[in-house]
């Protein structure tokens, strides 16, 4: 799978337009329904989906520029403003999503080719991450909107490699297993123990399963018994 930067803004300028077709097709009142993430109504997570954007821009400008602009002011900012925002009607939200990302878009265009070798603390990787950073971000929180869309509708390539990063960051509160998605030649595995149990299924539903986003009612696992239980991601 590319690492191409530049590849991966198109594949956010096509995530992006997609969610916000689902959310031009909401009833206006959902705003304030609840979403699939606890504590957050549809407005929180529309509002994130902004402002992450904007974090991202920064990040993207100080690779650029070397002048220090963080993500955010702080935690505190990051939380305040995803609340100040979630009220907000639909109408200012969907224009409020499709601002940001045009300036994240601009942002990407306006990379020289050395400075996507910025190497920045926030994400542990150098700016070329950046874009898939925020791929993952939009689509994610597509699914979290609770709204029709779903696992399944990320692309089998978007689906492997948000699979692969869970396994290689995985921290020690997942437990041991091994991952056989089907179609791929090679097991991943989480943590190390004599017999950790073999899971199997969908590349899509192993990623959704792992990510909080799918309760693996479609995977297998070997030997016979209960699917382990995944640590909280993200």
């Amino acid at each position: 799978m590319t690492m191409d930067p530049l590849v991966m803004l198109t594949d956010v300028d096509r995530a992006t337009e997609n969610l916000l077709s689902t959310a031009a097709d909401l009833d206006p009142a959902v705003v304030s329904a609840p979403s699939l993430l606890p504590g957050w109504t549809v407005g929180h997570v529309l509002t994130h989906v902004a402002r992450n954007a904007d974090a991202y821009t920064n990040l993207l400008t100080w690779a650029r520029t070397g002048v220090e602009t963080p993500a955010y002011a702080s935690p505190e900012a990051r939380e305040e403003a995803i609340t100040a925002g979630a009220g907000r009607p639909l109408r200012d939200q969907i224009e409020d999503i499709r601002a940001a990302h045009e300036r994240f878009a601009d942002a990407g265009a306006a990379m020289p080719a050395q400075a996507w070798t910025f190497q920045l603390d926030f994400i542990k990787l150098p700016a070329a991450g950046i874009p898939w950073a925020r791929l993952r971000e939009v689509e994610v929180h597509h699914v979290d909107l609770g709204r029709g869309y779903t696992p399944a509708d990320w692309s089998d390539a978007f689906a492997l490699r948000l699979l692969r990063e869970i396994v290689t960051t995985a921290s020690t509160d997942y437990p041991p297993m091994i991952l056989r998605p089907h179609g791929i030649d090679h097991p991943l595995t989480i943590g190390e123990a004599d017999e950790p149990p073999v899971v199997g299924g969908p590349t899509k539903s192993l990623a959704a399963w792992l990510s909080g986003r799918g309760d693996g009612s479609d995977l297998t696992v070997s030997p016979d018994g209960e699917l382990p239980t995944p640590a909280r991601w993200k």
